[in-house]
């Protein structure tokens, strides 16, 4: 699963249900709609009780690129009071879906990278690993949910104050882990964690050939094939960053070679795991198998 400065976009945890016109949902909450798990868990860390959220796509095994919306999804963007995308061509069907939310704000994470932060969706969508990019969204959101119900305006801002000295933890941290080993170089089976390993000041060697294959879905060239593999038996890198999401033939073998070669494997996602509801519990699981690899 693979693949900007106006609006801004995020994507809300859980399943919400029960909306009613105007925005307003069960028990008075405000209706809002990502489209992604991600992007709703920081949602759902800012806008608290005061919010009732849908997450369009909450299944590990679904793909934004290939999602197709429902009468259910249109349904929910319909009745929003606040829409959050990712936007960098990484969930387009979203885009289509939140233009059905007539009255209400639209936010897209990526329009927020471009503005004063090394994430660029233009690099690299999967911003939500750029942890400068998520405190921004936390902050737009902030923003936009006080505008909406000014009476809890002060407790948006708490709580996204609150949520972003965790992810300032796990900046830290992951700055820690890549500080300890200088000049450390891994292979990605997908960029998907490019971020988080910027962060941490890790090389990712991997073949720019290798990388758009398997974003784009194509045969990998057998000379990228035989670098990494290459690269990962004699022991050049010092991990291999898998996307446990999207699993092929050849990342398979990428991931097979390295565990005979004794080099470990961090799993990385691109949605929610099953089991898990929010991003802090999420990233910090990332973040601690990527230090523990890195300095093993």
């Amino acid at each position: 699963m693979v693949s900007a400065a106006s609006a801004l976009a995020f994507v809300l945890a859980g399943c919400g249900g029960g909306n009613t016109a105007g925005g307003s949902g069960t028990g008075g909450k405000l209706d809002v709609v990502a489209s992604t798990d991600v992007w709703g868990s920081v949602l759902a860390a800012v806008g608290g009780d005061q919010v009732q959220v849908t997450s369009i796509i909450h299944d590990p095994g679904a793909d934004p690129h290939s999602y197709e919306t429902t009468p259910q999804d249109a349904l929910a963007a319909q009745k929003a009071a606040l829409t959050l995308g990712n936007g960098g061509g990484y969930d387009d069907f979203f885009t289509k879906l939140a233009d059905q939310a007539s009255n209400a704000k639209k936010l897209v994470a990526c329009d927020t990278a471009a503005i004063g932060s090394s994430a660029r969706c233009d690099e690299n969508e999967h911003v939500w690993y750029s942890f400068a990019t998520v405190e921004k969204v936390a902050d737009q959101v902030a923003t936009e949910l006080g505008r909406l119900r000014p009476a809890n305006a002060q407790t948006f801002t708490a709580n996204a104050t609150a949520f972003k000295a965790k992810v300032a933890d796990l900046q830290t941290k992951t700055e820690q882990a890549g500080a300890a080993k200088p000049g450390t170089k891994v292979i990605a089976t997908e960029p998907v964690a490019h971020y988080l390993l910027e962060t941490a000041k890790v090389t990712d060697a991997t073949p720019r050939e290798f990388s758009e294959a398997v974003e784009e879905e194509s045969d990998v060239p057998a000379a990228a094939l035989a670098e990494v593999n290459s690269l990962i038996e004699g022991k050049q890198v010092t991990a291999v960053v898998n996307n446990a999401q999207t699993v092929t033939p050849v990342t398979r073998q990428v991931v097979d070679n390295a565990k005979k070669a004794g080099l470990p494997v961090v799993d990385v996602t691109e949605t929610l795991p099953a089991g898990t509801t929010d991003y802090i519990s999420w990233m910090t699981s990332e973040v601690n198998a990527l230090s523990g690899a890195l300095n093993s």
